[in-house]
């Protein structure tokens, strides 16, 4: 089994996506089996007392449009043990691979990378939270979690 944790800075708008997303291409696919999905953040800061917040509204109507429930998704904090536990640490953007590999200390097994780059154009994945298109990072998702499919 592939153990996949998409990484962004909160874990409530681009990583909680791919998570729902990539989990519903590789159902389709008859591959579901063959991973595991979840999602965490780089920081704290959605995070409060240990629980984190849900899934962003905008969010979670995408998601629900389209078929995927992710109201027991609550943000998580990415820590330095997961490198051990996970095959593929999946970044929105350059601040979180930095971020990850701040946390980690390195990547020695070159385990983290950016979404984008399992695309034809490479680039960040358009951050909802301050451009307000959710529909971009959508489209941004759908083609990036393609890519880390076929790939894998």
């Amino acid at each position: 089994m592939i153990k996949i944790l998409f990484i962004c800075h909160g874990n409530i708008c681009r990583s909680p996506m791919a998570e729902f997303v990539f989990r519903q291409m590789a159902e389709q696919a008859g591959l579901a089996e063959r991973f595991d999905v979840a999602s965490a953040a780089t920081t704290d800061e959605e995070i409060w007392n240990g629980y984190g917040n849900p899934v962003y509204p905008p969010v979670e109507r995408l998601l629900r449009a389209h078929g995927m429930d992710p109201s027991d998704k609550r943000a998580v904090l990415l820590m330095a043990g997961d490198y051990a536990v996970y095959d593929y640490f999946i970044g929105m953007d350059d601040e979180n691979l930095r971020d990850m590999k701040r946390i980690f200390h390195g990547d020695p097994d070159q385990k983290c990378h950016l979404l984008m780059d399992y695309t034809e154009n490479p680039r960040p994945v358009a951050d909802p939270w301050y451009t307000r298109d959710f529909q971009r990072t959508w489209d941004d998702v759908q083609e990036g979690c393609q890519g880390l499919l076929t790939f894998l």
